[in-house]
């Protein structure tokens, strides 16, 4: 594609809700334009700024939104940092970054939740979904399996197969 054709693509403010990619509503769920004043609209923008580091209001913003992040197990298990790191994280969100590997995990989890929500049909059922345990991931609960790429891997897998209405 030529150079002059992606600065006509649309930016995230002009793509409807039904055709957002799992980019682009991770990018909602971390903050987007307000939070992390960088433009994300595929997965190769996703990728420089997590390279980069996501702000840590990103992670902030994201725990304010999805409720079951306010536990430390839940959150540790999901992104890799512990209440107390978060708490730290509150009182200098406005100068640090995540490192890569955080920014990485909150990022994947967005896209999760993000992809549960538009399967299971709510955000709060979606977070239900989260904590109880799934016939099709061995009787494992999903937010257990986000401590690792292939544990989180499984977790989209098995939610595609329940978006297609295949369940084994």
């Amino acid at each position: 594609m030529a150079a002059s054709a992606l600065a006509h693509e649309p930016v995230v403010q002009d793509v409807p809700v039904a055709y957002e990619n799992d980019a682009i509503r991770a990018y909602r769920l971390l903050g987007g334009d307000k939070v992390m004043h960088a433009a994300v609209s595929n997965s190769l923008d996703a990728h420089d700024l997590i390279v980069r580091g996501i702000p840590s209001k990103s992670l902030l913003h994201l725990v304010d939104g999805v409720r079951i992040l306010a536990t430390g197990d839940v959150l540790n298990k999901a992104i890799g940092i512990s209440i107390r790191t978060l708490q730290r994280r509150k009182s200098d969100a406005k100068q640090k970054a995540l490192s890569t590997e955080q920014s990485s995990r909150a990022w994947r989890f967005a896209e999760i939740i993000a992809q549960a929500t538009d399967v299971i049909g709510s955000q709060e059922a979606a977070e239900a979904w989260m904590l109880a345990p799934a016939i099709g991931l061995d009787n494992r609960r999903p937010i257990d399996l986000l401590a690792s790429a292939a544990g989180a891997e499984a977790v989209e897998n098995y939610l595609t197969r329940l978006e297609y209405g295949v369940y084994a």
